[in-house]
């Protein structure tokens, strides 16, 4: 029987190593995410934190060390089973990478369009409860260059939500909008996680997001994982680049 004490983690880094040339940018990297869990990857710019996600969508692979995903170990695998992979785990890039050409509702039924057991009634009805969902649905016709940043960061999880996965991985949700923008997209993330049982990444420097959304933290510097846990955790560690971070953020506060 399964230990009900450990479950098993949907995705894990275990001793997971990576560089490029001579830039180590993982060191031996180890955490793990539970199934519907939201663990928040924080650290400087450089520091792995989008490395990490490549790893899970195998656009990466590690040069050490394994990577669990959907509770498969995906190290070796080849494109074809990656693919199958990827029809779990979805990922939100930091550009949105919208298709210029569609309007914001072709661009979220897309995915649905690959599914090929929906008619085009049934995809229009997804996609406007998508758009709903995430709060455009007056822009379905528009198109993405008609958009702010942090619209095409909505649609894009959108559709990213429109291919049905288990896992979201976000990559910088916050980063070049405006603090209210911000603040929207983090509850967003928060209530598809609970509405939807989502397990999901989020790879940010933004504290304030970290802390509305993880239930553990990763933070990554100098190319290892100084700490995992959860944030009230964080709060307590004595290293001293976190409580920079964490000093830094009630200056933004302030300020």
């Amino acid at each position: 029987m399964p230990d009900q004490t450990h479950p098993e983690p949907y995705i894990a880094f275990r001793d997971v190593s990576k560089a490029f040339g001579d830039n180590v940018v993982l060191d031996h990297v180890s955490f793990e995410v539970l199934a519907a869990e939201t663990v928040c990857i924080l650290g400087r710019s450089g520091v792995g934190k989008s490395v990490s996600l490549h790893h899970i969508m195998g656009f990466l692979k590690p040069d050490a060390g394994r990577v669990i995903v959907a509770g498969e170990d995906i190290t070796d695998y080849n494109e074809v089973q990656l693919e199958a992979i990827r029809k779990k785990v979805t990922m939100v890039f930091q550009n949105g990478a919208l298709f210029d050409s569609l309007t914001v509702g072709e661009n979220v039924a897309f995915p649905l369009r690959e599914h090929k057991d929906l008619n085009e009634e049934q995809i229009y009805q997804i996609v406007d409860g998508l758009l709903r969902m995430v709060g455009v649905e007056a822009m379905r016709d528009l198109l993405p260059s008609d958009l702010s940043t942090g619209m095409k960061r909505s649609v894009a999880i959108a559709r990213a939500l429109a291919a049905r996965p288990e896992c979201v991985l976000y990559d910088e949700p916050t980063t070049q909008v405006d603090p209210l923008m911000a603040q929207l997209l983090g509850d967003l993330i928060k209530r598809l996680k609970i509405q939807l049982n989502l397990t999901s990444i989020v790879v940010t420097h933004d504290m304030r997001l970290a802390q509305k959304l993880a239930d553990r933290i990763v933070f990554l510097h100098e190319a290892k994982a100084i700490f995992f846990g959860t944030y009230a955790e964080m709060e307590k560690s004595a290293e001293p680049i976190i409580q920079e971070f964490l000093e830094l953020d009630e200056l933004k506060l302030e300020a």
